[in-house]
């Protein structure tokens, strides 16, 4: 399949557009600039020069393509604005394809709010931060326009053993220093490996019935607390000292969205294992990494 690809030189991205190739897709993945181009050329993909925030700018130029594959996030005050036009602007485009592409859009757990110890699935109700309200009409809006065949994927806290949503981890131990959790050690995160993820969205792209969703999570919860402790495990290094940072203070210091990593919650990836074989390879704390 020819596949477009947005946010491919991002850390969900690029193990996307690995996985993407590894399975024979030929890949065209937007860049922002030159040296963005030469990442992906490198990874085997065609470069299409634009800017997610000008998308009216590069959309008509977009070739005809199979599928799109949007995995790009822009975490500034106006994201939802962002992202509203750029399905402003690339719908129509792919709307005029020779054959309706198919379209996998990106939600997140964050979406879900925070479910205790009940376990979320894909039917389960939303409760987004604020920040990320904007979400949930975008998605629906995929899901149900004619332009495309949509389909949603909701990862979970994503990383890899070169971190992802650990880098702040794995800075510190780094350093030397001590490690800053939002909240609370006690806050539960579900979790997905980058590589498993890449494959789901492989998986969802080739397989998914238009308008299904998917929860991305090969690990329903795992503390916070633990999560260190695994880090500092897999990185050869004592247990660090672990200080709690205020939610307010995170979020004035990052943005609304640092919120998130305050929510406790739980989130089911069984639906893509039966619907879609999804096999992750990294799915219990023993095999974190």
């Amino acid at each position: 399949m020819h596949v477009f690809l947005l946010g491919g030189t991002g850390f969900i991205g690029r193990h996307i557009l690995q996985r993407m190739v590894e399975a024979g897709h030929e890949m065209i993945g937007l860049a922002r600039s030159e040296a963005s181009a030469a990442r992906l050329r490198s990874a085997g993909a065609t470069p299409l020069l634009g800017d997610l925030r000008a998308a009216g700018e590069w959309a008509g130029k977009l070739p005809p393509v199979d599928a799109v594959v949007h995995a790009a996030a822009d975490f500034g005050d106006d994201m939802g604005e962002v992202e509203t036009a750029l399905l402003d602007a690339l719908l129509p485009v792919l709307g005029a394809m020779p054959k309706r592409p198919r379209f996998v859009y990106t939600g997140g757990c964050w979406l879900f709010g925070a479910t205790g110890e009940q376990v979320a699935t894909e039917d389960s109700p939303f409760d987004p931060l604020p920040a990320f309200g904007w979400m949930i009409d975008n998605m629906r809006r995929v899901l149900a326009a004619p332009e495309v065949e949509g389909t949603v994927i909701h990862p979970a806290m994503v990383y890899s053993g070169e971190g992802g949503v650990f880098s702040s981890f794995m800075e510190a131990i780094r350093e030397g220093g001590g490690i800053d959790v939002v909240g609370s050690i006690d806050v539960v995160w579900p979790l997905v490996h980058a590589e498993d993820l890449a494959d789901l969205y492989v998986r969802g792209m080739e397989k998914a019935r238009p308008g299904s969703v998917y929860n991305g999570s090969a690990i329903e919860g795992m503390s916070v607390g633990d999560i260190v402790s695994a880090v500092a495990q897999h990185m050869g290094t004592a247990l660090p000292e672990v200080r709690a940072t205020a939610v307010d203070e995170a979020a004035e210091r990052l943005g609304e969205w640092a919120r998130g990593y305050a929510i406790s919650q739980r989130l089911s990836g069984d639906k893509a294992r039966a619907e879609l074989g999804w096999k992750p390879r990294h799915e219990s704390a023993a095999a974190l990494f």
